[in-house]
C-alpha cells in the first residue's frame, strides 16, 4: 500500500489544485491529519494517498531551508517562504509528527507505540566519555559493554567487571546472547518478552509508512544539496558542520522515532531497506526540477570520491574475466618491478600532490583488476545505503551514527545494516585518509564496526555472502600502498623491496588502526579465521601486505657527526607492526590449537617462507649482512616463528616437515642475530651518535607489551637454527656478529679491526650473555602455559615489588584477548598466591602514601630465582642490578650467604625433543676453544674481562654438565694420546671429556710490541725449538672466521655453484684490517692447563689462598651419591666452580681422578713474578686503609662527645622550666638572657631592641574551628538527593547568629568584647620552633627573590622555607627580649590579699600603654601584626556596624590568642587528660605572638567607665541612673564570654605578668562563668523544679559557707531573675528549651562541671605557656578538680571521701548575693522587652565536639553513580570535572568556567569561601583528593583503593574502590592540625583556574 502511494507520488507533482492547499492550511494541523488517516483506512485509498502526497510535497520540499543556507541566492526561486529558514524546519516537523499521530496527539502517539515493544535487547547507544561497565566473566566477545543501569541491574557479585570511560562511543549489549552469557543479563532483559506483547493494530502506524518514506527522502535531498567538493585549499567541515546544524532537528527526530522501540523500528526499517521506494523517489527521471538537480548532485559526489556509478557509460565488467584471482596479481616482488604502474584514481594522485615527499618517491604497485571493483563502484539500491553514503561523506556525524546504531536491536536492519557497512568499506578507508579530523572519525567508524562484527553469526554470514575478507584485506592493502618507499636494507641500489614509510601520517597518527582493528576483531571468530586460514589466495595477499613492514624503520649507525634531527618514527613502526602484523597473527594463532588445524599451520609456513624467499631476493641477500645498519621489524620471520611453535606445540607436527633447507636456515638466522648483537652494541653506547631515539627502540623491543611479538618469537626462531645448523658455524657466527672474536685469542695483546677497545668488554659480556639466553630459555621450546605465566611474574617481581596493575601491565600477555591466559583470570591470580605475599599499604604520618604491593616469597628467592629470565625481560640495566641487591638482601637476611652472591645457577624445563639439536652447541670444539681461552685469559689477568664475562663462562659450562650427551666410557678415553690429537685442539666434542684434555702449546698472532714475542725470540735462539715444535704440530693455531667461512663455503657448495663467485671477495675486503695497524707476528706460547686446571687455579685465585680447592668427596663419599646439596646453590664464584668440578666429578671417573692429580701437586702461585710485586702492593694498601680507618674513628669519636657537651648546655639555656627556684633574699640575682641561635648566620644572643631575633613563622587563615558541631554523630557525604547537609549546627554558625543577636539589642562597642571571633578564618600561627635574625632572614629573602629557580612558594607574597629544616614559613615573629630570671621573680607568690590584687590589676588596666619607642623590635613587632591582619579576609576581620572602627581591631587581637589556644586544645584531643608540654609545646610560639598582642592591645585603652572588670569587682550604688540616659545599653555582663573576658584583661596588662595577677584575674572570673552556668541551668529547668529548688536554698542562706554551695546560689539566681520576665511566656515553647528530665544534684553537679571545662582548659593552656608550668596528667573524671587546683582555685587539691563540688572552687572578693543581684538586674531590664532573645543568648553551647571531615561510604562506586551524572546548582550543567568538599559537602565544578566569578574559578571561591582559603575538594572522576592551600594546590593522593590496596587515579582500571580509613584518618589529621603544607611535597600555583 505505501508502494502504491509512493508510486502515485512519484508520477511527479499533480496538477495544481488551488483549492486543495487553501482548504488544507485552513483547518488545523490535527483535523487534517485525522480527516486523511481516514481516507487512508478506507479500501480504497487512492485518494486519500494522493491528497497526503501533495500535502508532503508542500511541506517538505527541499528548496526553502537550503536555499537559505546556501546564502538566499535562490530565495527568490523559493518564492521567498516566510519566515528564516528554521520556522520553515519547525513548521514541517511539526506537520510530520501530526501526521504520524493521524490527527491524536503526538506524546499519546508515542506512548501507545511504546506500549508494543517487545524489548528483549537494551541497544542503549552512547558517545564518546560515556560511563560504561564491561564484565569479562559474562562475555563472550571481549568488546561486551552494558550501560550502567543493566549492570547494576543484574548479578555481578565475584565477576571480573570494571567499570571505564568509552573511548570511541559503544551501545549496551544487555539482552543478547550472542555477544554476553545470559546469566549476566538483567531484570529487565532477562524476559523474552516477545511472547506476552500484543500484536501491534494496523492503523497505529499506517501513517508513519506514508509519512517516513517522504521524510528520509527529504532528509537525503538536504545532504545531497549541501554537500560540495572541497577547494584545494579550504578544509570543508565548515561547510559541512553548516548544513548538520541545519539538519540537527529532523535527525533528532529520527532518534527519537528509534526509541520508541521495536514496532517503529520495524517500520523504520521496512522504509530504509525497500528498494522500489527508493527507485521511484530518487532516480532522478520526471519533470521535477528539484529533483533532477539533487540526483545530479548525488553522481557528482560518487564521481569526485572516486566511485562510479555502475550505470555510468565507465563499467569495468568488461575486464574482469582476465583477473581470474580475487587477490591482488602482484606474484612476488620480482614481477611487481616490472609494472610499477600508477593506481589509476582521482584519490590516489591528489594524495600525492599535496604530500611531496622530497627524495623519497612513493612507490605505487599495479593490482588485478576485480579489486579494483571493490575499491571502485558503488551503486546503491536503497536508503539505507544512501544514507550510509552521505554519513561517510560528511564525516560521521555524531547524530547520524547514533541514529543508525540506534536501529541496531531491529534483527532484518542489523543485517542489512551489515551489508551496506561493508559494501561501502573501501570508500570509508578512501574519506578517512583524506580527512582532516581522522581521529575522531577513527572512533565513530569503530563506534559502529564494533557492534557489527563483534557477532560471531553476523560476520560470518557477511564474509560468506558479501566476501567481508576479501574486501578487508584488499582494503588494507591499498590503504598501506599510498606510502611505500624503497628499502634500503642491505643493497641500496639494487633493492626492489618497497616498505611503508613510517613519517607518513597515515602511519604517524595510527590512521589505519579502525580497520586494523575490525580485521582483528572478524579474526577472533573461528567459523571467520577458518575460512582465511583456509583460502590460499587471501593468505598470499596477507603475506604480502606482512612484507610491506618487513624491514621498515631502518636505522644506520652514524659514524662521524651527531645526527642533527633525531627522529621518532619509531613509535609509529613498533605500534604498526603490533597492530598491523601481530595482533592479526595471534588472532590466528588462537585457532591453530588442535592437532585437525595442521593443514592451517602448513598453509601459513608455507606462503610465509616464499615471502621470505620472495624478501631475500629482493634485497639481494647472500650470506652477510650489511654493516652498521639494524631493522627491528621482521613481522615475516615472526610468522614463521610463532606458527612453527604452536606447529610443535598443540598440533603435534613435526618439525622437520615444516623447515626449509640449511641454506635458507642460514639466511633466516642473520636478521634476528643482527638484532640481538645491535641491542649489545646499543648498550655499549656505539649507536650514541644515533641520539637517544635508538635507546628507545632497544627498549621497545624488550618491553612487556611488545615483547612476546618481537624479541621472543627471534630468539624461538634462532634456537630453532642453531638446533639444525652446524654448531661450529652457529657459534662462530655469533662471536663474528658481537665483533668481538679477534679478542678471544691467548695472547695478551691483540688488534680487533671491527670494534674500539672501550667497547670490547661490554661486547663481549653481550655476545655471551646471548648465548646463555639462547641455550637457556625454554619459553617455546617445552613450557606449558601455566609455567610460562610463573617464570614471568617471578621474573617481574624479583626486579621490584609490584602492585596488581603493575604485574597485569608487566607480564606479557598474548595480544588476542581470546587466548586464555587473560589478566586477572583464575591461572593469574592462583599463580600471583602461589609466589607472592601481599604487603598491605602503610602509612607513614607525613610520609608518602605506599600502595598494596605483592613481594616474593623465600622459597622463591631461594628456588625459583632466575637471572636469565630477568635479563631478559628488563627494559631498563638497572632492573637487573635491582634484583642481585634484593637476592642478596634475602641470602644475607635467611642467614644463607653473607657475601656478594653471583647469579644462581638454575635447573630447567626439560627441552621438547623436536629441539634435542640445541644443545649441540655446549658441545662443539668452538664454543670449548673460547671458554678454555677466556679462561685462560682471566686467569692471567689479561685486560678488558670482568667478573661478568668469568660468571656468563661458568655458567655455560656449568649448562654442558647438565645436558652431556650420555656417559662415555672412561676406557676408550684412557687411550687419548699425543698422536690422536693432531688437527685440532680438542679430542672430542664432549664436554665432559674435553674439561680434562690438557693443551700444550698455542700459536697465537700478537702485534709485534707485544710482551710474547720478545720471549719467544729468546727461546727460539738458545734452541731450534719453534721448527720442530711446529713439525710436531703440537701448538694449535685458530681462527673462528675461517672455520665459519669454511663451514658456509660447504653448505652454499651443496646447494649452488655460482653462489661462491659473490661471497669470497665481498668478505676479505670487509674485513681486513686498516693500514696503520702495526704488523702481526706469529708466536707460540705454552700453556700446559686443561680447563678442569684452570677452573681449580681460578679457584685458589678467586679466594686469594693457595691450594685453597680440595675435593669435598675425599672427606665424605656421600656426595658422590646424592649431588643436590643445598650448600651450593647459593653463593659467588668460589661456590660455582665448586659446584661445576663435582659435576664434573659426577660424570666422569676420569675427570675425578684427575680433579684428584691436580690438587696434589702443590701448585706453584699461578701468575706471573710481576703480579706478585701488584699484590704486595695491594696488601700494603690494605694496611695502610685500615690505618686510616681507625684514625677516622678516634676524629669521629671525639667530635661526637664534643657535639653532646655542647647539645647539654644548649637546652639548658633553652628551657626556663628547669631553672631552680631563687631565693628573694639574694639581693642582686644574676640576669641570664634567653639565647637564640639565628640558623643563617650561625650566631648565638639574646633577642635585643636593636637586632631583635624572630622566630619562623607560617600564618594561615583556618576554618577547622567553625567546623566543630555538638552532635557526636558524624556528618556523612551526601549520596542521594534526599540527603542534604545544613551548616545550621556548626559552631561558626551558632557564634555568628549569636553576634548578630547581640548587635541588634545592644551597643556595638560593647559586643564586640562579648564574644571572640576567629571560628571562620581565624589566624593560627605556627613554628618550626627555629630562630633567626631578622636582618638575615631580610638578605635571605632577597636571595631567594634573586634565585631564577622556579620554586614551589611566592617569594613576593613573603614565603620562604626554613632554612634548617625546610618546612615551609610565611613570617618571623619578633622574640621579645626578656631575662629567665623575670621569670622566677613574677613566678613566686606573694601574700597579698584578693581584694589588693584586684585594685593592683584595675590600676595596671588603667595605666596608657606607653608608645613603644621606634626601635627595630617595634617596628618588626608591627609589620607581623600587619602580616597577621593580612593573613585572612577583610569580612572574617570587621564585624563592627561602623567599619574602621577600634574595637574592630581589638577584638580580632585578642580573638586571634583564642584561636590559636582553642586550635591547641583540638590538637591535644579536646581535653588536657594527658597533661605535660605537649608535643606542640617544644614548638609553641604562644609565648612570642601574646607579647606582639599584647604590646599593640595596649595601645587601645578601654576606658574604665566601660572596663567590664568593675562590673566584675566593684557593686555600683545607682543602677537605675545609667540605664535611662543610653540609647543602646550595654551588654549585660552575663552574657560575656569569659574566655574572652580572660584574654582581654590578660592582654591589657604590662608584660610581663604577675602570676599573681594572673590567677586573681583567672578566680574573679571563674564566679562569673559558675554564675551563669547557674542561670543556664535555672531556664533550662522546669517551673515545678525551680521552685522547688528556690525554697531548698533559701533555707540555707545563713550558712557559713553559703557563698560556697550552689544550692544557695542556685535559690538566690532563681529568685533574682524571678524578678523580670525571663520565666515567664514558656507556654509557647514549653518542649524547645525545657528538657524532660528532673534534674537530681548529681546531674547538676555534671553539667556545671561541663559547663566550666571549657574554660579552665583554655586558662590552664595559658597558664602553661605564659609561665612554663607543666600541665599534670589524669583521668577524665577528675579533669575538672586537677585544673581547677593547679590554677589556684582550690587551695590545695584535697582528697575527701566526699565526692569533690564544683562551688568550693568559688572565692568571692565582694558579697556574692550583692554582685549576683546585680547582674541579674541587668538581664531582668533586658528581658522586660526581648523575653525570647533574652533566654536564647544565656543558653551558650560550650561543649563542642572535635571537628571532623565528613563521613565517606565504604564504596566509591555509590559516590561516583550519585554524583558524575549530577548537575551542578549554580549553573544547571553536567560539569566536566564535578569535585565535592570533604568540610560541608558542597558540590563544585572543577575548573568550569560556567562558575567562574571575577576570575575565580568555583573551586578556589569555595576554598575561601568554605575553609578561608583551604579547601579539600575529592574530584569525583578521578578519585583523587585535591588541596587548595591559598594560591597553590597540590594532588594529595586517593583515599580510595581497590581489593589489591591500589589507587585508581582517573578510574583508568575502573575496578571497585574502597575506603582506605588509615588514609582518610591522615587526610583528616592534616587538615586539622594545618600541616598540608609540611606534608605534602608538590605544590604548584592554581592561577585561580581550579
Amino acid at each position: 500500500m505505501a508502494a502504491a502511494a509512493a508510486a502515485a507520488a512519484a508520477g511527479g507533482p499533480q496538477p495544481p489544485q488551488p483549492e486543495l492547499p487553501a482548504s488544507v492550511l485552513a483547518l488545523d494541523k490535527a483535523a487534517t491529519a485525522a480527516h486523511l488517516k481516514a481516507a487512508l483506512s478506507r479500501p480504497d485509498n487512492r485518494a486519500g494517498a494522493e491528497e497526503l502526497q501533495a500535502l508532503l510535497e508542500r511541506v517538505l520540499s527541499a528548496e526553502r531551508p537550503l536555499a537559505a543556507a546556501a546564502g538566499g541566492e535562490e530565495a527568490a526561486a523559493a518564492g521567498g517562504g516566510g519566515g528564516g529558514p528554521g520556522a520553515a524546519e519547525e513548521e514541517a516537523l511539526e506537520w510530520c509528527k501530526c501526521l504520524l499521530a493521524g490527527g491524536g496527539g503526538y506524546d499519546e502517539f508515542c506512548a501507545a507505540v511504546r506500549a508494543y515493544d517487545p524489548a528483549a535487547l537494551c541497544g542503549l547507544v552512547w558517545t564518546a566519555n560515556f560511563v560504561a561497565y564491561r564484565c569479562r566473566t559474562c562475555g563472550i566477545s571481549p568488546c561486551m559493554s552494558l550501560c550502567a543501569e543493566c549492570f547494576h541491574q543484574g548479578d555481578h557479585t565475584g565477576h571480573d567487571f570494571n567499570m571505564f570511560r568509552s573511548q570511541a562511543g559503544g551501545a549496551c549489549d544487555c539482552g543478547d546472547s550472542n555477544v554476553m552469557r545470559e546469566s549476566g543479563f538483567c531484570k529487565r532483559h532477562q524476559l523474552k518478552s516477545s511472547s506476552n506483547i500484543p500484536c501491534v493494530p494496523k492503523d497505529l502506524l499506517m501513517m508513519s509508512e506514508f509519512v517516513l518514506p517522504r521524510f528520509i527522502f527529504c532528509l537525503i535531498q538536504y545532504l545531497r544539496e549541501g554537500y560540495n567538493e572541497p577547494a584545494a585549499d579550504v578544509p570543508l567541515e565548515k561547510d559541512l558542520n553548516k548544513v548538520l546544524q541545519l539538519l540537527e532537528p529532523q535527525i533528532s527526530f529520527l532518534e527519537d522515532l528509534t526509541k520508541m522501540g521495536g514496532a517503529m523500528r520495524s517500520v523504520l526499517t521496512q522504509v530504509l531497506t525497500n528498494q522500489q521506494n527508493y527507485k521511484d523517489l530518487t532516480s532522478g527521471l520526471g519533470e521535477n526540477a528539484c529533483a533532477k538537480k539533487s540526483h545530479e548532485k548525488y553522481l557528482i559526489a560518487l564521481k569526485s570520491s572516486g566511485l562510479t556509478y555502475p550505470e555510468d557509460k565507465l563499467v569495468y565488467g568488461m575486464q574482469e574475466p582476465s583477473a581470474g584471482t580475487s587477490t591482488l596479481a602482484v606474484q612476488g616482488f620480482a614481477g611487481a618491478t616490472g609494472t610499477l604502474g600508477q593506481v589509476d584514481s582521482s584519490d590516489e594522485e591528489d594524495q600525492d600532490g599535496s604530500q611531496g615527499l622530497g627524495k623519497r618517491k612513493r612507490v605505487k604497485l599495479s593490482s588485478g583488476t576485480k579489486d579494483q571493483s571493490i575499491m571502485d563502484v558503488l551503486k546503491h539500491k536503497s536508503f539505507l545505503e544512501e544514507l550510509l553514503f552521505w554519513t561517510i561523506k560528511y564525516e560521521f556525524p555524531q547524530k547520524m551514527v547514533t541514529f543508525l546504531l540506534n536501529m541496531l536491536p531491529d534483527q532484518e536492519y542489523k543485517v542489512a545494516f551489515t551489508k551496506t557497512f561493508v559494501q561501502h568499506y573501501a570508500f570509508i578507508m578512501k574519506t578517512l585518509k583524506k580527512s582532516h579530523e581522522s581521529d575522531t572519525m577513527s572512533n565513530r567508524i569503530v563506534h559502529i564496526s564494533v557492534q557489527l562484527f563483534s557477532n560471531e553469526e553476523l560476520a560470518r554470514q557477511v564474509t560468506e555472502e558479501c566476501q567481508l575478507l576479501d574486501i578487508m584485506v584488499t582494503v588494507l592493502l591499498y590503504m598501506m600502498e599510498s606510502c611505500l618507499i624503497k628499502s634500503e636494507l642491505q643493497d641500496e641500489e639494487n633493492s626492489l623491496h618497497v616498505v611503508v614509510n613510517c613519517g607518513e601520517a597515515l602511519l604517524k597518527n595510527n590512521t589505519y588502526w579502525p580497520l586494523v582493528s575490525d580485521f582483528i576483531n572478524i579474526l577472533s571468530h573461528q567459523s571467520v579465521a577458518k575460512r582465511f586460514l583456509e583460502d590460499h589466495g587471501l593468505l598470499v595477499t596477507w603475506m604480502n601486505f606482512v612484507s610491506f613492514f618487513q624491514g621498515m624503520n631502518l636505522n644506520k649507525r652514524e659514524l662521524n657527526e651527531h645526527v642533527e634531527f633525531e627522529s621518532q618514527t619509531y613509535y609509529a613502526a613498533f605500534a604498526a607492526e603490533l597492530e598491523a602484523c601481530a595482533q592479526p597473527m595471534w588472532g590466528l594463532l588462537s585457532h591453530c590449537k588442535v592437532r585437525e588445524t595442521q593443514e592451517y599451520t602448513q598453509n601459513v609456513v608455507r606462503y610465509c617462507l616464499e615471502a621470505l624467499q620472495d624478501w631475500f631476493d629482493a634485497i639481494n641477500f647472500v650470506d652477510e649482512p650489511a654493516p652498521n645498519q639494524v631493522t627491528f621489524h621482521l613481522p615475516l620471520h615472526r610468522y614463521y616463528a610463532m606458527f612453527l611453535s604452536k606447529a610443535v606445540k598443540c598440533q603435534e607436527l613435526d618439525l622437520d616437515s615444516v623447515l626449509p633447507d640449511q641454506e635458507m636456515l642460514m639466511k633466516l638466522m642473520i636478521h634476528p642475530l643482527q638484532i640481538q648483537a645491535s641491542l649489545a652494541e646499543i648498550h655499549s653506547n656505539m649507536w650514541v651518535r644515533n641520539g637517544l631515539q635508538i635507546k628507545g627502540q632497544a627498549m621497545t623491543y624488550v618491553q612487556s607489551h611488545f615483547c612476546n611479538s618481537m624479541i621472543d618469537p627471534d630468539i624461538y626462531l634462532l634456537q630453532v637454527c642453531a638446533s639444525r645448523l652446524d654448531p661450529d658455524y652457529f657459534i662462530s657466527s655469533i662471536f663474528e656478529r658481537f665483533k668481538v672474536v679477534d679478542l678471544l685469542t691467548m695472547a695478551s695483546q691483540h688488534q680487533n679491526t671491527v670494534l674500539d677497545a672501550e667497547h670490547e668488554r661490554s661486547m663481549l659480556e653481550g655476545a655471551l650473555t646471548f648465548l646463555v639466553i639462547l641455550l637457556s630459555l625454554r619459553l617455546h621450546l617445552g613450557m606449558s602455559d601455566d609455567e610460562i605465566l610463573r617464570a614471568e611474574m617471578v621474573a617481574q617481581l624479583c626486579m621490584n615489588d609490584r602492585t596488581h596493575s603493575s604485574l597485569l601491565d608487566l607480564i606479557p600477555e598474548n595480544p588476542n584477548p581470546k587466548s586464555g591466559i587473560i589478566p586477572g583470570s583464575y591461572s593469574f591470580e592462583s599463580v600471583l598466591s602461589a609466589v607472592a605475599d601481599f604487603k598491605a599499604p602503610v602509612f607513614e604520618p607525613g610520609g608518602s602514601m605506599q600502595q598494596g604491593m605483592y613481594t616474593p616469597k623465600a622459597e622463591v628467592w631461594d628456588q625459583e630465582f632466575d637471572p636469565v629470565m630477568v635479563i631478559l625481560r628488563t627494559v631498563y640495566r638497572r632492573d637487573v642490578q635491582s634484583a642481585m641487591d634484593r637476592y642478596t638482601a634475602f641470602l644475607k637476611q635467611s642467614g644463607k650467604f653473607p657475601g656478594n652472591p653471583w647469579p644462581p645457577y638454575k635447573k630447567r624445563t626439560p627441552l621438547h625433543p623436536s629441539y634435542k639439536g640445541l644443545m649441540r652447541l655446549l658441545h662443539c670444539k668452538t664454543l670449548h676453544i673460547v671458554l678454555f681461552t677466556l679462561l685462560y685469559k682471566i686467569l692471567m689477568d689479561h685486560q678488558n674481562l670482568s667478573e661478568h664475562v668469568l660468571c656468563m663462562v661458568l655458567y655455560l659450562i656449568e649448562l654442558g654438565l647438565e645436558n652431556s650427551p650420555g656417559e662415555e666410557s672412561d676406557e676408550e678415553a684412557s687411550v687419548v694420546g699425543p698422536e690422536r690429537c693432531h688437527d685440532s685442539w680438542f679430542p672430542g666434542s664432549n664436554l665432559v671429556s674435553n674439561m680434562r684434555h690438557f693443551i700444550n702449546y698455542v700459536r697465537v698472532r700478537v702485534p709485534e710490541t707485544a710482551p710474547e714475542v720478545k720471549r719467544d725470540s729468546l727461546a727460539s735462539t738458545s734452541s731450534d725449538s719453534l721448527g720442530s715444535l711446529q713439525n710436531s704440530g703440537t701448538a694449535q693455531v685458530f681462527s673462528l672466521v675461517a672455520e665459519r667461512r669454511k663451514k658456509f663455503q660447504e653448505i652454499i657448495n651443496r646447494c649452488s655453484s655460482e653462489a661462491n663467485q659473490v661471497v669470497r671477495p665481498k668478505t676479505s675486503s670487509k674485513w681486513s684490517a686498516p693500514g696503520s695497524v702495526p704488523q702481526l707476528t706469529t708466536a707460540i706460547l705454552e700453556i700446559k692447563e686443561s680447563i678442569l686446571s684452570l677452573l681449580i687455579k681460578l679457584h685458589h685465585k678467586l679466594s686469594g689462598k693457595q691450594n685453597s680447592y680440595y675435593p669435598p668427596w675425599l672427606d665424605d663419599i656421600e656426595i658422590l651419591i646424592q649431588p643436590e646439596i643445598p650448600k651450593y646453590s647459593h653463593g659467588d664464584g668460589i661456590t660455582a666452580i665448586e659446584r661445576i668440578l663435582l659435576k664434573a666429578a659426577l660424570q666422569s671417573r676420569m675427570n675425578k681422578r684427575i680433579i684428584e692429580e691436580i690438587c696434589r701437586k702443590v701448585t706453584p702461585p699461578v701468575p706471573p713474578k710481576k703480579i706478585t710485586t701488584a699484590e704486595k702492593k695491594t696488601l700494603d694498601k690494605e694496611e695502610r686503609r685500615q690505618k686510616a680507618r681507625e684514625r677516622q674513628q678516634k676524629l669521629l669519636a671525639e667530635f661526637a662527645s664534643r657535639q653532646k657537651s655542647f647539645m647539654e648546655t644548649a637546652m639548658d639555656v633553652d628551657s626556663p622550666e628547669t631553672d631552680i627556684p631563687m631565693e628573694i633574699t639574694t639581693a642582686e640575682p644574676q640576669v641570664s638572657e634567653t639565647v637564640y641561635d639565628c640558623v643563617i648566620c650561625g650566631q648565638s644572643g639574646p633577642s635585643s631592641e636593636d637586632r631583635p631575633t624572630g622566630l619562623v613563622v607560617l600564618l594561615q587563615a583556618s576554618s577547622v574551628l567553625g567546623q566543630c558541631r555538638d552532635s557526636t554523630e558524624p556528618k556523612k557525604l551526601p549520596i542521594t538527593e534526599e540527603e542534604q547537609i545544613y551548616p545550621w549546627d556548626t559552631c561558626a554558625a551558632v557564634h555568628d547568629v549569636r553576634l548578630s543577636l547581640l548587635q541588634r539589642y545592644f551597643k556595638d562597642s560593647s559586643c564586640l568584647l562579648a564574644v571572640s571571633i576567629g571560628w571562620e578564618g581565624g589566624v593560627y600561627v605556627q613554628t618550626c620552633g627555629h630562630t633567626l635574625h631578622i636582618d638575615c632572614h631580610k638578605s635571605y629573602m632577597e636571595s631567594l627573590r634573586n634565585d631564577q629557580v622556579l620554586q614551589g612558594f611566592s617569594v613576593d607574597k613573603g614565603e620562604f622555607t626554613c632554612p634548617l629544616c625546610r618546612q615551609f614559613a610565611n613570617s618571623v615573629l619578633p622574640c621579645y627580649p626578656g631575662s629567665n630570671v623575670e621569670n622566677n621573680l613574677w613566678k613566686r607568690a606573694s601574700n597579698k590579699s584578693i581584694q589588693d590584687l584586684i585594685k593592683d590589676v584595675e590600676e595596671l588596666q588603667g595605666r596608657p600603654g606607653a608608645f613603644p619607642s621606634e626601635t627595630n623590635l617595634s617596628k618588626e613587632m608591627e609589620s607581623v601584626m600587619k602580616d597577621i591582619k593580612n593573613t585572612t579576609q577583610k569580612k572574617y576581620r570587621d564585624y563592627s556596624k561602623t567599619p574602621g572602627s577600634p574595637d574592630n581591631d581589638f577584638l580580632f587581637m585578642y580573638s586571634v590568642a583564642r584561636t590559636n589556644l582553642e586550635l591547641e586544645l583540638v590538637h591535644r584531643g579536646g581535653n588536657l587528660c594527658s597533661g605535660g608540654a605537649s608535643t606542640a609545646g617544644k614548638r609553641s610560639c604562644l609565648n612570642q605572638l601574646f607579647h606582639v598582642l599584647a604590646l599593640h592591645m595596649r595601645l587601645y585603652s578601654i576606658d574604665s567607665e566601660y572596663n567590664p572588670w568593675r562590673k566584675l569587682t566593684q557593686l555600683i550604688e545607682e543602677m537605675n541612673s545609667q540605664l535611662g540616659n543610653e540609647e543602646q545599653p550595654e551588654v549585660p555582663i552575663l552574657y560575656h564570654d569569659v574566655t574572652s573576658l580572660l584574654l582581654i584583661q590578660i592582654l591589657m596588662m604590662p608584660q610581663p605578668l604577675h602570676k599573681d595577677h594572673f590567677t586573681c584575674i583567672v578566680k574573679v572570673l571563674f564566679t562569673l562563668l559558675y554564675i551563669q552556668g547557674l542561670v543556664a541551668l535555672s531556664v533550662k529547668c522546669s517551673e515545678e523544679d525551680r521552685s522547688t529548688w528556690k525554697h531548698v536554698g533559701a533555707l540555707r542562706k545563713n550558712t557559713c559557707e553559703a557563698e560556697k554551695s550552689y544550692e544557695v546560689l542556685l535559690s538566690f539566681v532563681i529568685s533574682e531573675l524571678s524578678k523580670g520576665k525571663l520565666y515567664h511566656e514558656e507556654g509557647t515553647q514549653e518542649g524547645a528549651m525545657v528538657s524532660p528530665i528532673a534534674w537530681s544534684p548529681e546531674s547538676m553537679e555534671k553539667y556545671l562541671q561541663d559547663f566550666c571545662l571549657p574554660f579552665l582548659r583554655i586558662t590552664s593552656l595559658l597558664q602553661h605557656h605564659l609561665f612554663g608550668e607543666d600541665l599534670p596528667a589524669c583521668q577524665e573524671e577528675e579533669e575538672f578538680a586537677v585544673l581547677a587546683s593547679c590554677l589556684g582555685l582550690l587551695p590545695t587539691f584535697y582528697q575527701t571521701e566526699h565526692p569533690f563540688i564544683s562551688a568550693s572552687c568559688l572565692d568571692w572578693s565582694v558579697p556574692a548575693f550583692d554582685i549576683i543581684s546585680q547582674w541579674c538586674f541587668e538581664i531582668n531590664s533586658f528581658t522586660e522587652q526581648h523575653t525570647e532573645q533574652g533566654k536564647a543568648l544565656l543558653i551558650q553551647e560550650s561543649r563542642w565536639k572535635l571537628p571532623h571531615l565528613l563521613q565517606l561510604p565504604e564504596n566509591y562506586n555509590t559516590i561516583f553513580q550519585y554524583y558524575h551524572r549530577k548537575t551542578c546548582s549554580v549553573c544547571t550543567k553536567v560539569p566536566k570535572d564535578p569535585a565535592v568538599c570533604l568540610v560541608c559537602g558542597t558540590f563544585v565544578c572543577l575548573k568550569g568556567l560556567c562558575c567562574k566569578q571575577q576570575s575565580f574559578c568555583e573551586c578556589v571561591l569555595h576554598s575561601q569561601n568554605c575553609g578561608a582559603g583551604t579547601g579539600i575538594f575529592l574530584l569525583i572522576n578521578a578519585s583523587v583528593i585535591i588541596i587548595i592551600r591559598g594560591h597553590r594546590f597540590c594532588l594529595w593522593g586517593s583515599v580510595y583503593l581497590d581489593a589489591h590496596g591500589e589507587e585508581d587515579r582517573d578510574l583508568r582500571r575502573g575496578k571497585p574502590l574502597y575506603i582506605c580509613k588509615e588514609r582518610y584518618k591522615v587526610l583528616e589529621q592534616q587538615w586539622i592540625s594545618h600541616t598540608f603544607d609540611h606534608i605534602n611535597k608538590r605544590w604548584g600555583p592554581h592561577y585561580n583556574g581550579l
